[in-house]
């Protein structure tokens, strides 16, 4: 089945994570998996935004995951998508940094896209947030893309 995913930043970093530790690892691993399977059944798109969180990472990292998401089109801002960022971030959905989770939720939902895949489960990725933004989309007239891990993605597709 064919799914728009929106690609955010964890996803490259994750990717190409060196850190040591059984935790670090294991979340490269489901994330390549995951990727190696998606770039090939899904439709994978990402944004600006994510690419300048990206310009932040040190080299060679950097130039890594700016290569991996290449190929994949970027979604654009709108003047809606400010909006919806700005209503994020006054209702304390997502954290006061405009260029990062609220405008990851907010170009993911404006552009429909099935899945925000994320391994920020503090912000996206997160079981206790999620009714809380799904409501806040409703009640604004979007619907909420899934907000998920890789891992949760390996486990849902055949």
């Amino acid at each position: 089945m064919n799914q728009l995913i929106f690609v955010e930043t964890s996803i490259p970093s994750f990717y190409f994570e060196t850190r040591p530790g059984a935790q670090m690892q294991a979340r490269r691993e489901w994330t390549r998996e995951w990727w190696d399977r998606a770039k090939w059944q899904d439709s994978l798109v990402s944004s600006l935004w994510v690419l300048r969180e990206l310009e932040d990472t040190p080299e060679p990292k950097r130039t890594e995951c700016l290569s991996l998401l290449s190929d994949i089109p970027l979604l654009q801002t709108t003047p809606e998508i400010d909006g919806l960022v700005e209503h994020y971030i006054e209702h304390k959905i997502m954290p006061a940094d405009a260029d990062g989770d609220a405008r990851h939720l907010a170009v993911a939902t404006f552009w429909k896209c099935d899945i925000l895949a994320s391994w920020n489960c503090r912000h996206i990725a997160n079981a206790s947030k999620t009714d809380h933004i799904v409501r806040t989309n409703a009640k604004l007239g979007y619907k909420t893309p899934k907000l998920i891990t890789p891992l949760e993605l390996l486990e849902v597709e055949p």
